[in-house]
């Protein structure tokens, strides 16, 4: 298996970030196995989903109403709803796992691996890619 991490910087707003160029580069000329990403943080997870035409502001609203950002958090530290960021992951689980043929990721036309980090309070996030050959 082979391993490293990356840092991206998300910023003080809530985001979907596109990470799907930096798995392809990371596959290529890797031949055929599984790339699994994993984001080591209790409030920050990974989706595969459809981007550039709405779908990741609708992500980031239906979390809004699933968990929204006020005071019902009993985990209360940060700013206001920081909660819910911790409540995220079990909807958004902190990783994915994508097949890799051929060295190129095996998702469909329209899917695209994000990031999604709800915590205005981290600016800065770590996620591992690995990759385990078939």
């Amino acid at each position: 298996m082979d391993s490293e991490t990356r840092q991206y910087r998300t910023g003080d707003r809530e985001v979907v970030l596109d990470l799907t160029r930096d798995c392809a580069r990371y596959v290529a000329d890797r031949g055929d196995g599984l790339l699994h990403l994993f984001v080591p943080h209790a409030t920050a997870g990974i989706a595969i989903l459809e981007t550039g035409a709405g779908s990741d502001d609708d992500l980031l609203a239906a979390l809004g109403e699933l968990l929204p950002a006020d005071d019902r958090w009993k985990h209360a530290h940060g700013s206001r709803g920081h909660g819910r960021s911790h409540v995220m992951p079990a909807l958004v689980p902190p990783y994915a796992t994508v097949p890799v043929l051929g060295g190129e990721l095996a998702l469909g036309t329209w899917q695209s691996i994000c990031l999604v980090d709800l915590n205005v309070d981290n600016d800065e996030r770590t996620v591992r890619f690995s990759f385990l050959a078939g």
